[in-house]
C-alpha cells in the first residue's frame, strides 16, 4: 500500500489513500468492535454463523487480528510513503533509464534505500503494535492483559499478576529494540553513510 500510494498509477494512489483515510482515522477499539459483532452479520448466514460458532479462542482472535493488522497497517502505509518519497528522484529515473520495471523499480532500487531512513519510524510503530493488542481483550479474547485481569479476579493478587505482565510487555519491548537496533547498525542509513563518508575525507 505504501509503494502504492507513490505509484504513478492513480488507481493505485487511490486505492491506497483510501485504505489509510478508512483504517488510520477509525479508532482502533471501535474497529475491533465492528469486525467481531458487525462484520459476521453482513456475511451469508452459512458463513457468519461458522464465523460466530469458531470456538475459542479463534473467534475472538480472528476479528482481532484483523483489526489490529489493519490499523497498523494503514500507519506503516503512511511511513512507507514519506520514506520513498523522502529519496531524490533522480534514484527512480536512473531505474528507469536503466530499464527496470516498475515493479523491480520498487524491489531493488527504492525499498531497499528507504527502509534504511524508515527504521526508526518502523521500531516505534512495532512497539505501538505490540501495546494495541490489549484491545483484544474487550471482545473477549485473554491476551497477555486479560490474563492479568482473570488472574487478579481469581487470587486477589493485583499487585503480583500486573507487575509480572508489566515485566513481560518491557522484556518484549526491549526485544523489539535492540532487534531493531542491530538492524539498523548492520544497514546504516544513507544519511548515516554520506556523514561517514565527510568525516574520513576531513581526516585524510
Amino acid at each position: 500500500m505504501g509503494c502504492g500510494r507513490t505509484s504513478d498509477s492513480t488507481v493505485f494512489r487511490t486505492v491506497g489513500r483510501t485504505y489509510v483515510q478508512v483504517f488510520r482515522n477509525v479508532p482502533l477499539l471501535l474497529q475491533a468492535f465492528l469486525w467481531y459483532f458487525v462484520f459476521p452479520e453482513l456475511l451469508p448466514s452459512g458463513l457468519g454463523g461458522a464465523l460466530k460458532s469458531m470456538p475459542p479462542p479463534w473467534g475472538s482472535f480472528v476479528p482481532a487480528l484483523i483489526a489490529v493488522g489493519l490499523y497498523t497497517g494503514a500507519r506503516i502505509t503512511e511511513q512507507v510513503r514519506a520514506g520513498i518519497q523522502a529519496l531524490p528522484k533522480g534514484q527512480r529515473e536512473a531505474a528507469h533509464a536503466l530499464g527496470l520495471s516498475g515493479l523491480n523499480t520498487y524491489a531493488s532500487v527504492l525499498v531497499p534505500q528507504a527502509l534504511r531512513s524508515m527504521a526508526p519510524a518502523l521500531t516505534n510503530e512495532a512497539l505501538a503494535l505490540l501495546k494495541n493488542t490489549s484491545v483484544a481483550m474487550t471482545i473477549g479474547l485473554l491476551e497477555l492483559t486479560a490474563q492479568a485481569q482473570q488472574m487478579n479476579e481469581f487470587t486477589f493478587r493485583t499487585f503480583e499478576s500486573f507487575s509480572v505482565v508489566t515485566g513481560v510487555y518491557f522484556a518484549l519491548s526491549l526485544a523489539i529494540y535492540w532487534a531493531a537496533h542491530l538492524v539498523a547498525a548492520k544497514y546504516p542509513s544513507t544519511t548515516t553513510l554520506a556523514a561517514t563518508g565527510k568525516h574520513a575525507r576531513r581526516k585524510k
